[in-house]
Formats: structure tokens, sequence, C-alpha cells
């Protein structure tokens, strides 16, 4: 299964820090899946334009099956993830964002400030994460069911689930 994955942050994209939330999505997602996984990794400071061009590309020229951003979902100016993603869906599936926040709500009251949001673009499932890799952790661990249901929709492939799933 073929996955991107982006990192939106404008300090990891200088160089400021190391990007630490996009190796965590791969590790959590090969904890889930119990498919091989092949990642496209991408590194963006948080430019609506680039990010944009970015998902079109996991989706069309790559073909990746999922597509999961991180960073760039709260209330700052620079803060664009979710306006870049509406752009290149072609239909929104609000319930992502909606059971992350609910979820994440419970342990962090803050993550009431996230706008992440989800959807389709041809056969690529595109998901909006935290920036944190402690939320992004968190949030992944209960969307693997969900995940696999809507690739088997939008592709007619059920990835497998490991047990814990």
């Amino acid at each position: 299964m073929k996955v991107g994955r982006i990192t939106l942050s404008d300090r990891a994209h200088t160089g400021i820090y190391e990007d630490q939330s996009g190796p965590e999505i791969e590790r959590v997602v090969e904890e889930i899946f119990a498919e091989p996984i092949e990642f496209v990794r991408v590194l963006l400071p948080d430019e609506e334009k680039q990010i944009v061009e970015a998902l079109r590309r996991l989706s069309d020229q790559e073909e990746c099956a999922l597509a999961l951003t991180t960073g760039g979902t709260g209330p700052a100016p620079r803060d664009v993830t979710p306006e870049a993603t509406r752009q290149v869906l072609q239909k929104e599936l609000p319930g992502f964002g909606e059971i992350m926040r609910s979820r994440s709500y419970a342990k962090v009251p803050t993550a009431i400030l996230s706008r992440a949001t989800a959807g389709v673009r041809g056969r690529c499932l595109i998901i909006n994460l935290p920036g944190r890799p402690t939320a992004v952790r968190e949030c992944l661990s209960f969307l693997g069911p969900a995940i696999a249901e809507c690739l088997d929709h939008i592709r007619g492939f059920r990835p497998r689930l490991r047990e814990q799933q």
C-alpha cells in the first residue's frame, strides 16, 4: 500500500528542528496495517500553494491510497493545511476531523482548536493530522478501521489490520 505523508512546518523545513511527526506517522501506520507499506515523504513550509501541489502529486501522479498531513491545522495565520486540502478534495469526509477533535479533547482541551479535515480525491483518502507526534499517534491509533473501510469503498481494496485493531 502506498502512503504519502506530508509534514507541514516552517521550522522543520528550514532545519531549525528535526521533523518528528512524519516519522511517527510511518511508525503508527506500520503498527496499524498488516500490509507492506511504501512511503512517499514530503516536508514543506506552511505555504498553501505548495501543499495543494503536493496533495495533487501524491493522489494523481504517485497514486497513493492514503495521504496523511501533519501540522498546520490550528488557528495561527500560517496554519493553512485545511484550506489547501479542501481545494483538492472531491468529497469531504468531515467525520474524521470530528472524531479526532472529540476523542482528543478528552485528553487535551486545546484539541478544540483543530480545524483538521479529510476527504477523497480520486482513489486517495487524504487526512489532516495534528502537528505533535503524540497527537499523531493518538489520532491514528483509532482511525485504522475507518481508513480500511474508506479504502475499500474508493479502491476496492481493504488493507488488513493488525490484531490490536
